[in-house]
């Protein structure tokens, strides 16, 4: 899969506001508020919130100063979940394994296009620039560029009931619309002289703009067409089909890196490093150790889903991948992942040499293995267990089973076991869902009350029951059962280096976090509701920090606290399986790009750092979502990810729902993306959409018990937000009316918090 953001700027574009990312600027903290000072354990940690510099010497320079500047856009080709790709290879991870390579400590600086990233490297304010960036003849005159990485061509592209593109020259009356400033206004320029009537037409940036906000928008009009980089396309391709590519408008482009001109010495070494790190997919091999070893690649074939592999927070991650990446790794192997159709099997696609192991929580049986595969030791045992709807009589016990319904998924290990207990004399009937209701439809309807009761993974039920009111988790109905990866018969060799490894992973302290991560209810997410407030007493120890930093992004600080409540039951320590950090649990990549490179347990600059990155997303979407709506929306990007939110808008758009209003409406969308009739045809694939919905709730619910006002008393007040949706941001503070929600420092009027 190629990358699919490009130098064309057709993927989000960020317009950063971030002090000492584009501009420098003093970034230095101040001090804690007295009488709020960082516990004693803390005050010998430097606060080490990135300051950018000047600097625009070669690699000797970056290794006197021990650190070097990657610049790349605001919104990365590596926010789309991949499908099929070399995942080691993105150019995130490159650039991070590069750095190690050359012991300096990376820095993270986002620009909002490929000409204020190449302007920052020309002025010495980043040192190399790591997007899909093309190679022309005016960028080699002017910087110093690494090989190819990629090749890509200009390709013609419309929408489902657009014209014929694959006949340019068959072509008239048509409109090409092209984004402005990008380097397909020349493509489309020529284009346009060839084409009787054709006009051109120049889309301004927005800063949400993005491929499927295009695509979307050509669907909508007729004899409309654009153009892509080739890259782009066959990224689109993995998740939607509603539109028609057409012909190439240009050779191939080289994609590469850039740094400074005369820049020899970091040239060579960038060069080197990729040449021996980026490899070629095989298309075809033999999936023995030595053919693996010979091509530096090994192949693993997986689903989309919960504990496998998805996206979070722009992190890739899952049970299975992450045992994927460190087999790999141990291998000194680059992964390339490949994401099967999740009404296709893994063992066909194994079986016809697409992949050389498989795994996504599959359960060892004799059938499967009768079919040709061999199994690895087991990494995990699971038990099943029933899942009732919570509005019905509970299932405590097997014997709560007498006439009730299971509605089970079909070809599935459910199956017998359900059988299992008819045998043994629980009355209970059993029905098959369609072949193509997946697993996670039917636990959707049993928390909709459309069914009574299944039969899930125990993991599966324990973390329903916590996340969602209307799931109840029942009796176990069968012992622990092993899950493995699977290999061909004919791969011992394969299957025994998996085997050792497993055996190793499984004494490591790493395996029993990443068992407790994936497969047990999240706490922090689940029982962090309503602990006992009293009045006139601090909500937290860090009231004045969040006081201070709600101040400066407009916010009000009891929300904060509620969702650093949420995040850490204020524990500066906390740290997640995956790498959050803090009181407010903020990814380290996230972290960097808004200007304050982890460690973030110092408790200032853990909440700085938070607060800036909600007040980040905030500005990402529209003007016409009101406040109120705004809010709940960043809370949700904040916690799953704004890809997973944008994802969820355009479902909701497509059910007919309101995509600006999240309560009834994008939270449902959400939920549904844990369906694959839903989730394959979204560009961040999967989510456990009862997460963000079930943490939306829970601050709201904390911050209304903060402000110890009734809940019927905020809807009121928030009545009046729509009102000001297009007030400048700059004049709203003044001019709106004292919702609790919004800007309460900045209120005209006395309002009753409740604490003070």
């Amino acid at each position: 899969m190629g990358a699919i953001l490009s130098k064309h700027l057709l993927l989000p574009v960020l317009v950063l506001t971030l002090c000492g990312l584009i501009v420098g600027c003093d970034n230095k903290a101040p001090s804690p508020a007295p009488g709020n000072e960082p516990p004693q354990e803390f005050k010998k940690e430097r606060d080490t919130r990135f300051e950018n510099y000047d600097e625009s010497g070669d690699l000797s320079a970056l290794k006197k100063r021990g650190s070097i500047r990657f610049v790349t856009l605001a919104t990365s080709e590596e926010d789309l979940l991949p499908r099929a790709a070399i995942v080691t290879q993105l150019h995130y991870q490159l650039a991070e394994d590069l750095a190690k390579r050359l012991k300096l400590e990376p820095h993270w600086i986002a620009a909002a296009s490929p000409e204020k990233a190449l302007e920052m490297i020309k002025n010495g304010r980043a040192d190399v620039f790591t997007g899909n960036l093309t190679r022309t003849e005016e960028r080699a005159q002017n910087f110093d560029l690494t090989e190819a990485i990629a090749n890509s061509r200009q390709q013609l592209v419309t929408g489902q009931n657009g014209p014929d593109v694959e006949h340019p020259d068959k072509l008239d009356n048509i409109v090409i619309s092209i984004m402005a400033g990008s380097t397909y206004v020349a493509t489309a320029q020529a284009l346009k002289q060839k084409i009787p009537g054709a006009k051109l037409e120049m889309r301004e940036l927005q800063k949400n703009d993005t491929v499927d906000q295009l695509l979307d928008n050509i669907n909508r009009r007729k004899n409309v067409v654009t153009i892509l980089d080739s890259n782009i396309v066959q990224g689109v391709k993995g998740y939607r089909d509603d539109f028609k590519e057409g012909a190439f408008l240009s050779e191939e482009e080289d994609i590469v890196w850039a740094m400074r001109k005369d820049s020899p010495e970091l040239r060579l070494r960038i060069n080197n490093f990729l040449t021996k790190k980026m490899v070629k997919a095989p298309t075809e091999r033999k999936s023995d150790w030595a053919s693996i070893k010979k091509s530096k690649v090994i192949r693993f074939l997986t689903y989309n889903g919960p504990t496998s592999y998805f996206m979070w927070k722009g992190t890739l991650m899952g049970f299975d991948y992450d045992l994927a990446i460190a087999f790999a790794e141990k291998h000194n192997l680059e992964l390339e992942l490949i994401v099967v159709p999740y009404d296709q099997e893994l063992i066909e696609w194994l079986k016809a040499g697409r992949g050389d192991f498989a795994g996504a929580s599959i359960t060892i049986t004799e059938e499967r293995k009768a079919r040709g595969v061999d199994f690895s030791t087991p990494y995990i045992e699971m038990a099943e267990q029933v899942l009732s709807n919570s509005a019905k009589p509970p299932i405590k016990t097997v014997q709560d089973l007498n006439g009730r319904t299971l509605t089970l998924r079909a070809f599935s290990i459910f199956e017998s076991i359900a059988k299992a207990l008819q045998d043994s004399g629980i009355q209970v009937k059993i029905e098959l869902a369609e072949p193509e209701v997946s697993y996670e439809q039917i636990v959707n309807m049993v928390a909709e009350g459309e069914l009574d009761a299944t039969i899930v993974d125990a993991d599966a039920a324990e973390v329903g029951a916590a996340l969602r009111e209307g799931l109840t988790a029942g009796p176990v109905v069968s012992d622990p059962l092993p899950q493995g990866w699977m290999v061909l018969k004919e791969n011992k060799s394969l299957r025994e280096r998996i085997d050792t490894f497993i055996k190793e992973f499984k004494a490591s302290k790493q395996y029993a976090k990443k068992v407790n991560y994936y497969f047990k209810p999240d706490k922090a997410v689940s029982d962090k509701i309503l602990t006992r407030i009293r009045p006139g007493e601090d909500l937290s120890p860090y009231d004045k920090l969040a006081k201070k930093s709600a101040q400066e992004h407009e916010f009000d600080w009891r929300l904060i606290v509620a969702q650093m409540w949420q995040e850490s039951s204020f524990d500066p320590k906390a740290e997640s399986p995956v790498g959050a950090q803090g009181l407010l649990q903020v990814m380290p990549r996230t972290a960097e790009e808004v200007g304050y490179p982890p460690p973030l347990f110092e408790p200032k600059r853990g909440i700085e750092a938070g607060v800036k990155y909600l007040s980040w997303i905030r500005e990402r979407f529209d003007d016409d979502i009101n406040l109120e709506n705004r809010l709940w929306f960043s809370l949700a990007a904040y916690n799953a990810g704004i890809g997973h939110l944008y994802d969820a808008q355009r479902l909701a758009k497509d059910l007919n729902l309101d995509p600006n209003v999240w309560f009834g409406n994008v939270e449902t969308a959400m939920l549904k993306l844990s369906e694959p009739r839903y989730f394959k045809k979204a560009r961040y694939g999967y989510v456990r959409g009862a997460e963000p919905v079930q943490y939306v709730h829970n601050i709201s619910k904390l911050y209304r018990a903060y402000t110890d006002i009734s809940p019927g008393e905020v809807a009121l007040r928030l009545r009046y937000v729509p009102n000001f949706t297009h007030i400048p941001r700059s004049r709203a503070p003044s001019m709106m009316p004292c919702n609790p929600l919004f800007w309460i420092s900045r209120c005209e009027s006395p309002v009753h918090t409740g604490f003070h």
